[in-house]
């Protein structure tokens, strides 16, 4: 009884458009419990369509369609769905007037092309849409099989699986046994070394480890198949205690927790502020910042100071120092995070100063050079110079230049 995603769209075939919701599907068909093993991506055409149905309904016995429910005549999902089975198209009155005040209470006029949004497979189900003009539809057109239809816009499909798909799959029994997860943050250390201290854990098989990396962080997924969630975190939680205790610092947080929010929490906790001074990161680390809600709280602002001008006049950045050292230096990294402390009127200060790339590298300053500055509550000031390899993509070395930022800060936070 496997689940099998097809999404729809030419779009995503050329790389258009970030296929998020097979990732999301995937994730909610593990916590049902679903047996998920094949994904597909196919474009905007009936007979490739047909194709992935040919497939997928002799190994699957749920198809669930996103994308390709709209007006246009690209739009082919629910055409192509009909004609595979031999099936008429029979268009619903209802869901014409819910398109039509949908348009009304947007001052808009609906057009003759959206009715064909309406029209759906004799005998299949409507799966309402609260938020766009485009249903889906639940229909089992032979015994054994079960087709989902979706819109490809994310927020409208994530709303119409919750409100309606996931309790129709309940009522067929899924859910029963579903996968609960937990996943382990952790900066600083590479996958390869902590995959190998926690080895002896990957051969577990209820809960499964398992370890995934991105972008300077890495992450060990810890799951477990139960039957109610008390007893899955009984069976997690003295794995993800081991794993904390085998990576010690390096580990800094689960979940959603993201190297800001757990900067932010340690901040509150000691009802401190924070600003930061950027120039090769251009608002990164501040962005990153702000991203968690109520960080108005401890973070107060920033200065990105890209010109040597703006390090001067702004951050008090000595011109004899910049002009002997080099903007890219640990003693300019310190004057912009001491010079933004003062300015900003906070506890802590931090700052960024490096090259990015692709050009501007020398044999002495190579790309992905980079000296982060922290300034402390007690008036201290330190430089820390970190080197990204030279042949790192321009906004990789940004982005992880804003983390490692964070997560010495976090290291600094967490000694009291």
């Amino acid at each position: 009884m496997a689940a099998e995603v097809i999404c729809v769209g030419t779009e995503l075939l050329l790389g258009d458009i970030l296929n998020s919701n097979s990732q999301y599907l995937a994730k909610e068909l593990a916590a049902l419990g679903v047996p998920h093993f094949y994904q597909t991506v196919v474009g905007d055409n009936i007979d490739r369509v047909h194709q992935a149905i040919e497939i997928g309904a002799t190994r699957s016995s749920i198809l669930i369609f996103t994308g390709g429910l709209g007006p246009t005549p690209d739009d082919l999902t629910t055409e192509s769905i009909a004609s595979y089975f031999n099936t008429p198209l029979v268009e619903h009155p209802e869901v014409i007037a819910d398109i039509e005040r949908k348009y009304t209470q947007r001052g808009r006029e609906m057009t003759m092309s959206n009715r064909k949004q309406s029209l759906q497979p004799q005998g299949a189900a409507i799966l309402p849409n609260p938020l766009g003009t485009a249903p889906g539809m639940i229909w089992q057109p032979r015994a054994g099989l079960t087709i989902f239809t979706f819109p490809g816009v994310p927020q409208e499909m994530y709303r119409m699986w919750r409100d309606t798909a996931v309790p129709f799959l309940k009522t067929q029994g899924y859910g029963q046994n579903p996968i609960y997860s937990r996943s382990l943050r952790f900066f600083g250390v590479a996958e390869s070394a902590l995959a190998e201290k926690v080895n002896h854990l990957f051969d577990s098989n209820n809960p499964t480890v398992a370890p995934y990396a991105g972008k300077g962080e890495v992450r060990l997924r810890i799951s477990a198949r139960a039957a109610n969630e008390t007893a899955a975190k009984s069976l997690i939680e003295p794995i993800a205690r081991e794993i904390q205790q085998i990576a010690g610092d390096n580990y800094f947080g689960s979940d959603d927790d993201t190297l800001a929010s757990v900067v932010g929490q340690l901040l509150m906790a000691r009802g401190q502020t924070l600003a930061v001074a950027e120039s090769c990161t251009g608002g990164g680390l501040g962005q990153m910042l702000t991203d968690t809600p109520g960080s108005s709280s401890y973070f107060m602002g920033g200065i990105i100071s890209y010109a040597n001008r703006i390090k001067i006049d702004l951050l008090g950045v000595n011109a004899e120092d910049l002009a002997r050292a080099g903007a890219v230096s640990e003693t300019v990294a310190m004057q912009m995070a001491a010079g933004v402390k003062a300015k900003l009127g906070t506890d802590w200060g931090v700052s960024i100063t490096g090259v990015a790339g692709p050009g501007g590298g020398t044999e002495a300053k190579p790309v992905g050079l980079v000296y982060i500055g922290i300034a402390r509550p007690d008036g201290e000031v330190e430089g820390i110079k970190y080197q990204l390899g030279s042949q790192q993509e321009r906004g990789l070395i940004r982005q992880v230049s804003a983390s490692q930022t964070l997560d010495l800060l976090r290291r600094r936070l967490g000694r009291g």
